[in-house]
């Protein structure tokens, strides 16, 4: 009888361990930026990844990194459908579904680093983060990555640089500036730059500083335009979330993902110096050129920029206006 009792003791106790391991929820994670090689994009995901774990919810997080789940611009449709649920994205990415997304890659708009810390408790992110949602998708992690702009064979620094050049443009609002500028666009992602480059589809590129550093563009580029105290490029790359998949979760597993999202945004602003200063190294290192905008060209630019990519906004979003004159009124 002992013996009986301690076999279906024993039969209860797998099938409890079975249970606890079938309410194992496994999330999964996807972005375009290469896998531990140092992108800090990467590392806020796996960060995400590990607290989430670590909280001992019953939440696990699996992390595809460069784009080996989903291409670059499916992640936004896959995120509102359910069929992804965390992905670090350039939201821009999605304009051609949200057209108000835009004003999170607008030339000028957010100028430096500290300024993109103190935009992110403005209106403007206010009314970004509501399209967000209203979309169906939510915020985990608000970053704001710093970018410029490479020449193949020489610097970009004044509107007529641009003259003649086939430009690789991140988004909307910048390749209306560049073709005011003159330069014809074309719209590989981030990952294609580097072949874009060398079999000369592309003589100038926009984009982030982690992804110049990362892609190794400082490998085909021979000068870069870096931020500076007058950075025109700024793009807005959020952690993001399934809005769908999230209200799935209990609350505590809801808690832990919020509060590794906002430890991996903090994480990232603290580094985020160090991770522009890496790139511009990265370029030195390899003997190309870094120069930065002085203000009489960053205002040439601004001027452009005012007429061609504020003015086409404004025009074709709802509330576009609005949008830019939230984000330029802080300070």
């Amino acid at each position: 009888m002992r013996k009986f009792i301690t076999f279906t003791a024993g039969i209860a106790a797998v099938a409890l361990l079975a249970g606890a391991a079938q309410a194992q929820t496994m999330l999964k994670a996807s972005h375009q930026f290469p896998g531990g090689k140092g992108d800090v994009r990467d590392d806020m995901v796996q960060m995400i990844a590990k607290e989430v774990k670590a909280a001992n919810v019953g939440l696990d997080m699996q992390v595809y990194p460069g784009a080996s789940l989903f291409k670059p611009n499916d992640q936004w449709n896959a995120m509102v459908n359910g069929q992804l649920d965390v992905s670090l994205f350039p939201l821009d990415y999605a304009s051609g579904k949200v057209p108000a997304f835009s004003a999170t890659l607008m030339p000028g708009l957010i100028r430096s680093q500290d300024r993109a810390k103190r935009i992110n408790a403005s209106p403007f992110m206010k009314d970004v983060r509501a399209e967000i949602e209203q979309h169906g998708v939510i915020v985990l992690s608000d970053a704001w990555f710093a970018g410029g702009v490479a020449g193949k064979d020489n610097c970009i620094v004044k509107p007529d640089d641009l003259k003649g050049k086939k430009i690789r443009a991140a988004g909307p609002t910048f390749a209306a500036m560049w073709e005011a500028a003159g330069a014809s666009i074309i719209n590989p992602p981030s990952n294609e730059i580097y072949n874009a480059f060398q079999s000369g589809v592309a003589n100038a590129t926009d984009t982030s500083l982690g992804t110049f550093a990362s892609m190794r563009l400082y490998e085909v580029a021979k000068c870069l335009t870096a931020p500076g105290n007058n950075a025109l490029w700024f793009m807005y790359e959020p952690v993001l979330m399934s809005k769908k998949n999230f209200e799935k979760l209990n609350k505590q597993q809801q808690d832990a993902i919020i509060k590794a999202g906002k430890d991996a945004q903090a994480f990232y602003e603290g580094k985020a110096d160090a991770v522009n200063e890496e790139a511009l190294k990265a370029f030195r290192d390899h003997k190309a050129q870094v120069v930065t905008l002085s203000d009489a060209d960053y205002s040439a630019w601004l001027e452009l920029a005012k007429k061609s990519s504020y003015a086409k906004f404004a025009k074709d979003v709802p509330n576009g206006q609005k949008l830019i004159d939230e984000a330029l009124a802080v300070k």
